[in-house]
């Protein structure tokens, strides 16, 4: 953690929502006129997607079935970590960009499924926002927690994930249906094992839970709207937390613990705006006083 060099994790798997999340960030970043430098998960991945289906081929030769980007050994969670460490030292690093679609391709002028070149971050920012699957990892080796000032974690829960990923594999990603229930089975161990520990690392959650049935993800005709859903905000620390005036500030909230409060979905960018806001400004006066 570092005072002159905050960095702020948000942190979920694949098809969780951390993209809609860091607009949040960047809509406060703007207008609060805060520069800040991101850095995409995707970016730590050891494999591009060629290399990543001849590794899956190579593990599953060896008898393994569970290889999968969840895992340590598919992504490079050393150089994350040291990303982390640098630029709370000094606020500077390097990173890169996962290319995913034909759209980004058209704009970086490289083919999908590839990375661009690494480069340095932006010049005199005043944060880091890291938006991946790997932001509050710990583990034997690595423990990325213990840099980030601020840790988010999004979660919805499993079954929407999974509808939410599997529209967005075929729609956007042209992968079919097949491929995409393949890659949830082989994630499942690393899922366990790797992606949930993080959110008991995390200072806040938000899991977002569908009010229509989910019950079975792979016929789901469509993504349950925010409307058709409920957020369970969660504060790992709920000291200095304003409960009644979130409840007050967000029409149809209620308190379902001593330390979360339950919003519809269609408030969630409004609760980010009022929770995040204040926290991030904290964070970034502190750096201001400490310069």
């Amino acid at each position: 953690m570092s005072v002159k060099h905050p960095i702020i994790s948000v942190t979920g798997s694949s098809g969780a929502g951390t993209t809609s999340v860091r607009r949040t960030f960047e809509q406060i970043f703007r207008r609060e006129g805060i520069a800040a430098a991101f850095i995409e998960g995707d970016a730590f991945h050891r494999y591009d997607r060629n290399g990543m289906k001849t590794a899956i081929a190579d593990e599953m030769s060896k008898g393994n079935s569970t290889f999968s980007h969840f895992g340590a050994s598919a992504n490079l969670l050393e150089e994350l970590e040291a990303l982390f460490r640098e630029y709370g030292e000094r606020g500077t690093g390097r990173t890169r960009h996962y290319v995913h679609n034909i759209e980004e391709s058209e704009f970086y002028k490289q083919p999908a499924g590839t990375f661009t070149a690494w480069e340095d971050l932006p010049s005199a920012t005043e944060l880091l926002c890291y938006e991946g699957l790997h932001g509050a990892v710990v583990t034997d080796a690595v423990n990325t927690a213990r840099y980030a000032d601020l840790k988010i974690g999004v979660v919805p829960v499993i079954n929407l994930e999974w509808i939410q990923k599997i529209h967005r594999d075929k729609e956007e990603r042209g992968h079919s249906e097949e491929a995409i229930v393949d890659t949830i089975l082989r994630r499942m161990s690393d899922y366990v094992h790797v992606i949930c520990p993080q959110f008991t690392q995390t200072d806040i959650n938000f899991q977002r839970v569908p009010t229509v049935d989910t019950s079975n993800p792979f016929i789901a005709r469509w993504i349950p709207t925010p409307d058709e859903s409920m957020v369970v905000i969660r504060f790992r620390n709920p000291r200095g937390i304003d409960f009644s005036y979130l409840v007050t500030m967000i029409l149809g909230s209620f308190m379902s613990r001593a330390n979360s409060i339950v919003i519809p979905g269609n408030k969630l960018d409004l609760a980010m705006q009022l929770i995040l806001t204040p926290m991030i400004l904290q964070l970034v006066e502190k750096r201001r006083r400490a310069i």
